[in-house]
């Protein structure tokens, strides 16, 4: 059921309740509480709105953030924040309300039937509202947060809103007071709609606001909602923020400039750099870790590529040239959305490429991209995948993500038959800190030193899509690895498949990119501030709070382990509302939401009801599944279904069950990487070590060949492949597919334990 169709089917249930919930009886009559409405400040007033923007032609929404800033001589980090901010048509998609009163209310009273938002049209060539075709769509609100120490209420959206939108946020008179009386509009708030004065103000923006609201609040309005003037305790208006103008930008120079040109021969010696797979060929991953240092020599699981004995024929080498809009830094500089995002340049981008075997296909071998996971590269995952899909007739091409692979100065020696060819292994790692070494996803993210620290990986998995689309050009251009004058993939089957920080932005490339005809992310979710905060790189967020300035750190610091713990008191999705007693949690919320709020175009909920919801204009709809585990602490459960809901793709969701898994021997502690776990088999030396993968992780890779063979005709329960691969009956089913019963909102780890 798509959201657009849920809003409207619960529309009687909505008129009910919220009819319910302002007519019910009261202790007290006399209204002691009111929401504050003054229109000066961002925290003595319902946020988000309008009010805090400036009128922009060049922006789609028609206008871009104007937050005022803190004093940035003390708040730098905020100051810092709120510049960027500032470069923004809109306000978050996900967004965190703020409802600030003058007196405690009862919480219990705060529902979606009291408090929620409303999709309004946007405003035409005059200025004005069309509500003559107004159909309203509801959305409730989650994860309410009431805060006593500066009295304000806080919650999220219930639903991902839409991209370059208006929003009306409406409180009403349901909520009450804690004597039981029901809030009453504070008399800035009506004054605001009633007296002259302010329209007759000079300040342009705020006479623009003040029109805005009185059209949006209209009787004949509030009517179609079910709710009249005098149940209206207070209200903003805001317009959400533009997600895929950057990348529609950087899609249209793709598509004007032509295919780039694919080499074979990287050798250091001019070798070409495609070899016939068999058992003997060893391959060295030197990685780049010391800044012109030694380089350290670490094994690539080339003998994964049998584990369906004889699937792979050859193993290519190849790069291409690929155009950067990301700067040095890490982040795409801002510009207008309605504005061309300029090139900053051009790097060779290499790949590897695992061709089936047997006779080519008259027009080529259908061809799969593979996204790697945060901190692997091109030399590991797509070695362990690309065996299941060549036994189906699928080559499998990858590429290392923007910051992975280590320093471009790696290197690969590919051994076969004694003779060693080496050639640049790709490394697209930096230096970011200037200490000397290169981690495994530096250059990934913006520096959390930096001005821009709070962009975080945004733009690199933007530039890393950018990156796919022109391999995508590549492919179209024509590959011919042999040599023999002729394609060896075919242009018109290209699929996509990734696994963790592959499927998260190959849910953006699934949006965005026009010729893959299906895709599968696997354990994909977001927001990335979500994963962060809930999972196991939550300390990665606590050293990022103590580092801001002034320093957040509301727990004391683990000196021994380095780690720096945190509380942020945020209920998850569907939990009772929490009453903040916790020192600090109030300001580590805001930062998180900064967070998401600026991640948008880089947030693969965002980007999800692109891929088969709603296309951006010229896409086709695409099949797709999407894998996830219950459980999983990398990408914890509620930031993968916060996709599913997001895109509508709850029909299309196969669950790894790995509570029922694990206690039978066929799970994992953590069942982040059940697609690509891997058992070795030892052989007597020299003989190189062998692997097969586990039976779950060979059934989940068997339903992703099984639908790429199919053009995504064929979604095959991987239990169903349990018995070929020796999984005994008695076993019980270990996956649901499509998903039974509600979504999992809950973290479900095993065994539990809390966030720390």
């Amino acid at each position: 059921m798509s959201r657009k169709r849920r809003t409207f089917s619960s529309q009687k249930l909505f008129l009910f309740l919220l009819t319910v919930a302002l007519c019910a009886p009261v202790v007290a009559l006399a209204a002691d509480v009111h929401p504050l409405f003054n229109v000066q400040s961002t925290t003595q007033s319902p946020f988000p709105s309008d009010r805090f923007t400036a009128s922009d032609r060049h922006q789609n929404t028609g206008l871009h953030v104007n937050l005022p800033k803190p004093d940035c001589t003390i708040h730098l980090s905020d100051c810092a924040d709120v510049a960027l901010l500032n470069q923004l048509d809109g306000f978050n998609l996900q967004p965190r309300l703020s409802i600030p009163f003058d007196g405690p209310i009862d919480v219990s009273t705060v529902n979606s039937s009291t408090i929620f938002l409303v999709k309004i049209p946007g405003r035409g060539m005059d200025d004005e509202i069309d509500f003559d075709r107004f159909h309203p769509q509801v959305v409730g609100i989650n994860q309410v947060v009431w805060d006593p120490a500066s009295l304000t209420l806080f919650a999220e959206s219930d639903d991902h809103l839409d991209q370059h939108s208006n929003y009306l946020l409406v409180v009403t008179t349901g909520v009450h007071g804690i004597d039981g009386s029901p809030i009453a509009p504070s008399d800035d708030f009506t004054d605001f709609r009633h007296d002259d004065n302010f329209g007759q103000t000079k300040d342009g923006q705020l006479k623009a606001y003040r029109h805005l609201l009185i059209e949006a609040l209209d009787e004949d309005v509030l009517e179609r909602i079910g709710l009249s003037r005098r149940h209206v305790a207070a209200a903003s208006v805001f317009t959400t923020e533009s997600v895929t103008a950057t990348l529609e930008s950087i899609r249209e120079q793709i598509e004007r400039a032509p295919a780039p040109a694919v080499s074979f021969k990287l050798g250091t010696h001019g070798e070409t750099t495609v070899f016939p797979y068999s058992l003997n060929l060893g391959i060295l991953f030197e990685e780049e870790k010391v800044v012109g240092g030694p380089l350290t020599e670490v094994g690539v699981p080339a003998t994964a590529l049998n584990v369906v004995p004889g699937s792979i024929g050859s193993v290519a080498f190849g790069k291409f040239k690929s155009s950067n809009w990301e700067t040095a830094a890490g982040f795409i500089p801002a510009v207008p959305t309605r504005t061309d995002v300029p090139q900053q340049g051009t790097e060779d981008v290499y790949f590897n490429l695992f061709i089936p075997s047997g006779p080519r296909p008259a027009t080529g071998w259908p061809v799969a991209i593979f996204g790697h996971g945060f901190g692997d590269s091109k030399q590991g995952a797509p070695f362990v995948v690309a065996s299941v899909l060549a036994s189906k007739g699928i080559a499998t091409i990858a590429i290392n993500v923007v910051g992975h692979g280590f320093g471009p100065n790696g290197t690969l020696t590919v051994i076969q038959n004694g003779t060693p060819v080496v050639l640049p292994a790709g490394g697209r790692g930096v230096d970011q800190d200037g200490n000397g070494q290169i981690t495994s996803t530096e250059g990934s993210s913006t520096s959390i030193f930096s001005p821009q620290a709070s962009i975080g990986s945004r733009d690199a998995l933007q530039q890393t899509v950018a990156d796919l689309m022109q391999l995508v050009r590549a492919i179209q251009g024509g590959v011919d690895a042999d040599g023999d004058g002729l394609p060896d993939l075919d242009a018109n089957r290209i699929y996509y498949y990734g696994q963790s920080f592959g499927g998260i932005y190959g849910t953006i490339f699934l949006g965005i990119e026009r010729d893959v005809r299906a895709g599968v992310p696997n354990v994909p979710g977001g927001s990335i501030i979500e994963i962060v905060r809930m999972g196991g790189f939550r300390p990665l967020l606590g050293a990022i709070l103590a580092f801001r300035a002034p320093s957040l750190e509301n727990l004391p610091i683990d000196p021994l382990h380095q780690i720096f713990p945190f509380n942020d008191n945020k209920p998850l999705r569907n939990e009772a509302s929490v009453i903040n007693n916790v020192p600090g949690a109030i300001a580590i919320q805001t930062v998180e939401d900064t967070a998401s709020w600026l991640g948008q175009s880089g947030d693969p909920v965002a980007w999800a009801p692109f891929v088969r919801q709603s296309p951006l204009h010229g896409n086709p709809a695409k099949r797709v599944i999407i894998q996830f585990a219950r459980g999983d602490q990398t990408v914890p459960n509620p930031t993968a279904t916060a996709l599913i809901r997001s895109g509508d793709l709850t029909d299309r969701a196969t669950f790894f069950r790995n509570d029922i898994a694990r206690p039978l021997g066929f799970g994992l502690g953590n069942p982040h990487t059940f697609l690509t776990t891997l058992i070795p088999i030892l052989q007597p030396p020299p003989l190189p070590v062998l692997f097969k993968l586990t039976p779950v992780a060979q059934e989940a890779q068997l339903q992703i060949a099984v639908f790429f063979a199919s053009d995504g005709a064929i979604t095959q329960d991987p239990d169903s492949f349990g018995p070929l691969l020796g999984v005994p009956p008695s076993v019980p089913p270990l996956f649901e597919t499509p998903i039974a019963g509600p979504l999992p909102e809950d973290l479900g780890f095993t065994p539990p334990f809390p966030l720390p």
